[in-house]
């Protein structure tokens, strides 16, 4: 039976990586995206999971924080969707982190480094292709000024690692690949395809909230607000992407029917990718929830047929059905 239990889900990611007396999954995680000479030995969960059912809480904070041997301090969080100002979120967690360490008659010289690091399933940074992306304050030759601050982006969309060359990946691939495909392997799969046991380690984590009917209740709670919360987002850019077309339609007119014509073409090739992209996204979300509910048709082929307007629907009902319990 596969794991079932996706840690792309901010509520599973927190349990993974914090969870007492599994220190090593977070430990094994933080080396790897960190990839340097001298590993990490002993970490610290600063806000270890213990809350209780938080199904109302929508504004929970899931964030991990811990701190080294070195006493290096790290956030880590997920994120399911690119909100604006996101990239100064991230610098201002940073600097927070860094900067709460100081107290009255403490030296500058005393501070250790703060360090964010950020796991998307959106792609953040369009004009690169890189997995993971390291950001310090450097100059523009590459000279550090200091390694106190550094934030780590984590774009799984980027990753090329297929399950065939998996053992010759490295550290941080493979750990995208596991955050990518956890839920739909076995146990069994994952001693094969990992030979660290801290991969094994973090599916048993996984398989504890499975078989916990509270942890079960709070992950379909989370994973119906993320799911929510990117609907919102996406409508909120869908319905901006209609103003704009309209307005740019009439600004056609106004400057001449060859122009808008020109535009007109430009406009509908574009609108042309947006569907196909929108599509691709509610298929996604629909596949997700057939899973949750326990639901195998229509089919990836058949959802391939229908138009966004169906999807959209599809996906609507399916909503619907989890937010009344009707899960099987």
């Amino acid at each position: 039976m596969t794991i079932g239990i996706s840690p792309l889900v901010d509520f599973a990611l927190k349990l993974m990586l914090s969870s007492r007396g599994h220190e090593r999954v977070t430990i094994h995680f933080l080396n790897a995206i960190l990839g340097e000479k001298v590993k990490i030995a002993s970490i610290v969960i600063q806000n270890p999971f213990v809350g209780p059912n938080f199904e109302d809480d929508k504004f929970l904070v899931l964030d991990i924080l811990a701190e080294d041997e070195q006493g290096r301090k790290f956030n880590i969080e997920m994120q399911t969707s690119i909100p604006g100002g996101l990239r100064q979120r991230l610098a201002f967690y940073d600097a927070r982190l860094y900067v709460e360490q100081m107290r009255e008659g403490d030296q500058y010289h005393e501070l250790r480094p703060a360090i964010v690091i950020c796991v998307l399933t959106k792609s953040l940074l369009k004009e690169s292709e890189r997995l993971h992306t390291d950001f310090r304050l450097r100059d523009e030759a590459g000279q550090v000024l200091t390694d106190d601050l550094q934030v780590h982006l984590l774009e799984l969309t980027k990753l090329t690692v297929r399950r065939e060359n998996l053992k010759t990946a490295t550290p941080v691939e493979k750990w995208a690949y596991f955050l990518l495909n956890a839920d739909k392997m076995t146990m069994k799969e994952i001693r094969e395809l990992f030979p660290e046991p801290e991969f094994a380690e973090a599916a048993g984590v996984l398989e504890v909230i499975k078989n916990n009917p509270d942890q079960m209740d709070n992950y379909i709670s989370r994973l119906k607000y993320q799911l929510d919360d990117d609907w919102r987002l996406e409508s909120t850019r869908s319905e901006a992407l209609s103003e704009g077309e309209a307005k740019g339609r009439l600004e056609g007119r106004i400057e001449g029917l060859k122009e808008g014509e020109q535009k007109g073409l430009k406009d509908g090739e574009q609108k042309g990718l947006k569907e196909g992209e929108r599509k691709g996204i509610l298929i996604g979300r629909i596949e997700t929830l057939q899973e949750i509910l326990g639901l195998a048709e229509p089919t990836r082929d058949e959802l391939s047929g229908y138009d966004a307007t169906q999807l959209s629907e599809l996906c609507e009902q399916f909503r619907f059905r989890m937010r009344t319990g009707q899960t099987e």
